[in-house]
């Protein structure tokens, strides 16, 4: 016990160095790694006045982002950001949130999430509850990826002011969740909580063992065995518990991404990532038992991407997804369904250039706005240059229906934050 409160403490006095073994050990004694407190269950730092390292002028990446919107109107855009220039892929990334208050034009930066030492946050998530709480979901994980992760949310009663109150961070389970849950008619809510079923790059742990001493990497590892795959976890007491309660498992899901729709049947529809396209899987029992039923969308157009499902006030499901032939992750587009999924609308192009990662908010008078990153890198792996962007685009059920600005509040794209002009 002694041991784990001198580590403790070393971990909020130095919440970015390496640890060593003579920073925590005085008598020079080896420490049994049960006595180490397990890095990656221990909460973020929720860090409001920025230093050097955080600010933007010293990310060389960011992207992958999540957008909400409280019923005053106030906007909460968030992403993750780190200092490599080539991507966001990365053990030492930070997650970011900011908001605007005046529709998106003006953005304010607010807080970042600062995970502990060896572990990084990353897969931002923003929903808005039934009650109007504002949930602002993230991953963490030790090194690039565990083998385990972990969902962790804070929650405010007040998303419509500018400084809300936060909660504490808190863990909710293990796995990522990038995208929104779904409230069933019944009021349950349902989480899309991906644990990664066939992606070899899990774990991926490669610190410099002499460095991260009495850590190391085969211990900060995890095997979740059978509880990978697209997982379903349930709330039945509006947040105030989570289980685990439902699984597919389709063969070539690297990273699930999925998102779950109720059907005016009463069905619950999942759509999930994967190499082969997207995927689908069907419920009939809430979400406990899942049937796979192939692909709903097949082919390098489809496949190996991000994509944003959600159902509009008038009762329409809307789609936001890469439409390139080629299979590149450009020409973000935006279809309608009227018979939940059956048959899709022709395309309401939003970005044709590189653009990936959309997520949406839908406002009560119809209003559709879309977050996405174009370029997340400010320099990738060939050399080029790119921005470093996260963009908004806001439109209507019937510009999707028209395959153009027909509304007067449509408008793209709008900069939310750039790190660098783009060619």
């Amino acid at each position: 016990m002694k041991i784990t409160l001198i580590l403790l403490t070393v971990l909020q006095l130095v919440p970015l160095g390496i640890l060593r073994a003579t920073d925590i050990n005085a008598s020079g004694q080896p420490i049994p790694a049960a006595d180490l407190p397990d890095l990656a269950l221990q909460p973020a730092r929720v860090i409001t006045e920025f230093g050097p390292e955080h600010v933007k002028s010293s990310r060389g990446s960011q992207g992958v982002p999540a957008i909400e919107r409280a019923a005053e109107g106030r906007l909460w855009a968030a992403w993750y950001a780190g200092k490599s220039k080539r991507g966001v892929e990365s053990p030492s990334s930070y997650v970011v949130l900011a908001t605007s208050g005046d529709d998106g034009a003006n953005w304010t930066e607010k807080l970042v999430l600062q995970a502990p030492p060896l572990c990084h946050t990353y897969d931002p998530c923003l929903w808005i509850d039934p009650a109007g709480k504002l949930w602002f979901f993230w991953a963490q994980s030790a090194g690039l990826q565990d083998g385990r992760m972990g969902v962790w949310a804070m929650t405010t009663q007040e998303p419509g002011r500018e400084r809300p109150s936060w909660s504490q961070p808190r863990r909710i389970s293990n796995g990522v969740m990038l995208n929104k849950p779904t409230v069933l008619k019944s009021g349950v809510w349902l989480l899309p909580v991906g644990y990664w079923l066939d992606n070899t790059n899990v774990p991926n742990i490669t610190f410099d063992e002499k460095k991260i001493a009495p850590y190391t990497n085969a211990g900060l590892a995890h095997d979740l065995g059978d509880e990978r795959g697209s997982n379903v976890v349930a709330s039945t007491d509006q947040g105030q518990s989570f289980q685990r309660l439902g699984q597919v498992r389709i063969p070539g899901t690297r990273v699930d991404e999925h998102m779950i729709a109720e059907r005016r049947d009463g069905s619950l529809w999942m759509l999930l990532r994967n190499t082969r396209g997207i995927a689908q899987s069907v419920s009939t029992d809430g979400g406990r038992t899942w049937c796979e039923e192939g692909f709903r969308f097949s082919g390098r157009t489809f496949a190996n991407k991000r994509f944003f499902l959600r159902r509009l006030p008038s009762g329409a499901m809307l789609m936001v997804r890469n439409d390139s032939p080629a299979g590149a992750r450009s020409h973000l587009t935006a279809f309608v369904s009227d018979d939940d999924g059956r048959n899709w609308s022709d395309g309401l192009l939003l970005d044709e250039r590189e653009s990936s990662y959309p997520d949406g908010t839908i406002a009560a008078d119809g209003t559709i706005r879309v977050i996405y990153d174009q370029q997340r890198y400010t320099q990738n792996r060939a050399g080029k240059k790119g921005s470093g962007s996260v963009l908004m685009a806001v439109f209507r059920d019937e510009d999707v229906r028209a395959s153009k600005m027909v509304s007067d509040s449509a408008q793209w794209p709008i900069t939310i934050s750039q790190l660098q002009p783009a060619d």
